[in-house]
């Protein structure tokens, strides 16, 4: 199966990596959701997850790394460092915008930036904590036309928080462990919330 991936990966890489990437991110959020132990899964949220990683992220990150590389070429550590600075300056504050404005435009909240002025800047923070790292390991390892496969890969991973802090998070890391290492609390909160609904 890895060598069929591979194979279309080369021949159609704009659609192989897009598609990849999307299913990646929309996985996060359905990820999200069984961990927060709920008793349906919101499939609209999904979808609105969906629709944003699949109509920006996965297009936007492939262009985004190719153009890197047309102006950056090669794997030296000057390189590499410029293209990093460049990613994390413009490209990770720009997904982390698209991402809250997005689910919250598809939501159809009344402030869709609501979202994004209350959790945007812990976020970005937390995410320094994340990217450089990955994407370093994509400059160095991957090849040009399997890049965005791998940010999807990575991408899950952030899509699951990202999920959690636009739900319940506020975008630390902090919360975002605080809600993984306390499940008791989490089923007791759950309990207590659908006790007062009835």
């Amino acid at each position: 199966m890895r060598k069929v991936f591979f194979k279309r990966a080369k021949c159609f890489p704009w659609i192989a990596n897009v598609t990849l990437y999307g299913c990646l991110f929309a996985g996060g959020d359905f990820v999200h959701q069984c961990i927060a132990h709920r008793d349906e899964i919101d499939w609209k949220h999904t979808r609105n997850v969906a629709i944003v990683a699949f109509s920006f992220h996965g297009n936007f990150n492939y262009f985004w790394l190719r153009a890197l590389e047309h102006r950056f070429p090669g794997k030296s550590a000057g390189m590499i460092l410029r293209k990093l600075l460049l990613d994390q300056s413009f490209a990770s504050p720009l997904a982390t915008s698209v991402f809250y404005t997005g689910v919250s435009f598809l939501e159809g909240k009344d402030d869709i930036f609501e979202d994004w002025r209350e959790k945007f800047f812990n976020t970005y923070k937390t995410g320094l904590m994340y990217w450089p790292f990955m994407q370093f390991l994509n400059f160095v390892l991957m090849p040009l036309y399997l890049r965005t496969a791998f940010m999807g890969c990575s991408a899950f991973a952030w899509a699951t928080f990202l999920c959690f802090s636009q739900q319940s998070g506020d975008g630390t890391a902090t919360v975002a462990l605080a809600f993984l290492m306390s499940p008791k609390k989490r089923l007791r909160a759950q309990a207590r919330k659908s006790d007062e609904e009835e």
